[in-house]
């Protein structure tokens, strides 16, 4: 079974992607910040996707995160998300490459996108 890392400061949005993962037959464990993340991969072992807001609260948001696993763990997949843009274009990790998806989502969206990059 494929553990994703939710990262979500917003429980509200967190906690039902989190709940449709499960029902996808995910492991899911949530972190409400980057700090929190990195103590739960640290933690509960092997996570095979981080599923990140890219503004979060906190020293690190999802580019900092995205960049943390990318030098600790380089094989784990993050795909980011958000619904802010400011009027321009986020500027990308190259890292992410096409891993983005805007919010508002489906909850079908992200599991899809989750499947494929558990697949590649």
């Amino acid at each position: 079974m494929h553990t994703v890392l939710v990262v979500e400061d917003e429980t509200m949005v967190r906690m039902p992607i989190a709940e449709f993962l499960r029902d996808c037959g995910y492991n899911v464990v949530e972190a409400g910040n980057a700090s929190e993340a990195i103590a739960l991969a640290e933690a509960v072992g092997p996570v095979n996707l981080v599923f990140t807001d890219v503004r979060m609260p906190g020293k690190m948001d999802g580019f900092g995160l995205a960049a943390w696993f990318e030098s600790h763990y380089p094989t784990v997949p993050v795909l980011l998300t958000s619904g802010y843009n400011g009027g321009r274009n986020l500027p990308m990790p190259s890292r992410a490459g096409g891993r983005f998806i805007e919010k508002p989502y489906s909850q079908t969206q992200v599991a899809r996108r989750i499947a494929d990059l558990l697949e590649a």
